[in-house]
C-alpha cells in the first residue's frame, strides 16, 4: 500500500473531480491521502473530502503563501478547530505550515516576521496536542529548523525537501522525515536526486503536492495522487532496489511521521 504524504486534494484545479481522483488513487494503490489545508477559509473543505472519500484524511494549517492575508484570530480558529478535530480519526495533523523565503514579497522584513510568528504559533498548537507537522521549507531549511529545535513539535515532514544533506541530518536528528515526489525524477534535479539515493531510506516519504509538482512522465500537466505508485518506483530505481522494498519501508516511515495514520483503515 502507498500513502501520499502530502496532496491538495481541494484545489480549484480539480473542479468537482476531487473524489475521482480519489478514488482513481486508491484503484492504483495509494490507500491514504493526506489532504493539506492552506488557510482558515478552507479547513471544512478538507475535513468535508476526508469525510466522503474512504482513502483521504486530512491536516489543518496557515500556509506561508497565505500568511499576508491571515489575521491573527486566524491562529485561534487553528487551535479550536484542531482540538475539536482530535475526535475525529481522518484528523493527522497541522500542515501545510512553515516558511517561504522564496517568493519576493514574502522575504519583505514585516513579511518574514509575520511568517515566523504564524510559524512558531502553529509550531505551538501541534506540540500542544501531540501532532505531527507538515512543514513548507522553500528556501528556509534553517530558518525553519531554529524554530522545530525551540519550540519542538513531536514529529513531522519536511515537505518537498531540497536542501544539503546536513540540514537533512538535522531535520533527521529532530525527529523528522523528509518528504520526496515528482521532482526527484527529473534526470536535470542532481541535488534531489543525490538526496532520495543516499539518505537512510528509513528517512524518506513520499508524496505528490498534487496538482503540483508532477513527475517528469505527466509534466506540465495537473498532478494527481494516483502517480505515487510510479513515483515510488522511480525512487526504487535510483537506490537500485526493489519497490516492494520501498513501498514496506515508505509507509513503516509514513507512519511514524504520522501517527494517526495507523489507526485508519487502509487496504
Amino acid at each position: 500500500m502507498w500513502i501520499d504524504t502530502h496532496c491538495h486534494l481541494d484545489a480549484r484545479e480539480f473542479g468537482e473531480q476531487s473524489l475521482d481522483v480519489a478514488a482513481q488513487a486508491a484503484q492504483a494503490g495509494v490507500s491514504a491521502i493526506v489532504a493539506m489545508a492552506v488557510e482558515r477559509g478552507n479547513f471544512g473543505a478538507v475535513a468535508s473530502l476526508a469525510a466522503r472519500a474512504p482513502n483521504v484524511t486530512y491536516a489543518l494549517g496557515i500556509h506561508p503563501i497565505c500568511v499576508p492575508q491571515a489575521r491573527d484570530e486566524d491562529l485561534e480558529v487553528l487551535r479550536s478547530a484542531a482540538q475539536a478535530a482530535m475526535e475525529d480519526p481522518r484528523f493527522v495533523g497541522i500542515g501545510e505550515i512553515g516558511l517561504d523565503f522564496f517568493i519576493p514579497a514574502l522575504c519583505e522584513p514585516d513579511m518574514r516576521v509575520k511568517q515566523e510568528r504564524f510559524f512558531r504559533e502553529q509550531l505551538r498548537i501541534a506540540r500542544d496536542l501531540g501532532l505531527p507537522v507538515m512543514t513548507h521549507v522553500r528556501r528556509s531549511q534553517d530558518q525553519v529548523l531554529k524554530h522545530l529545535r525551540q519550540v519542538r513539535p513531536p514529529c513531522g515532514i519536511a515537505h518537498a525537501f531540497n536542501g544539503s544533506f546536513q540540514q537533512a541530518q538535522t531535520f533527521i536528528d529532530l525527529g523528522f522525515h523528509l518528504g520526496f515526489g515528482g521532482a526527484m525524477t527529473f534526470t536535470r534535479a542532481l541535488q534531489i536526486r543525490r538526496l532520495a539515493t543516499e539518505l537512510p531510506l528509513s528517512s524518506i516519504v513520499l508524496e505528490t503536492d498534487s496538482p503540483d509538482i508532477p513527475p517528469s512522465w505527466i509534466h506540465p500537466g495537473r498532478n494527481t495522487p494516483d502517480q505515487l505508485p510510479a513515483i515510488g518506483a522511480a525512487l526504487a530505481q535510483l537506490r537500485g532496489i526493489g519497490v516492494d522494498e520501498v513501498r514496506a519501508a515508505v509507509h513503516r516511515n509514513t507512519l511514524a511521521a504520522i501517527p494517526r495514520l495507523a489507526g485508519f483503515p487502509q487496504s
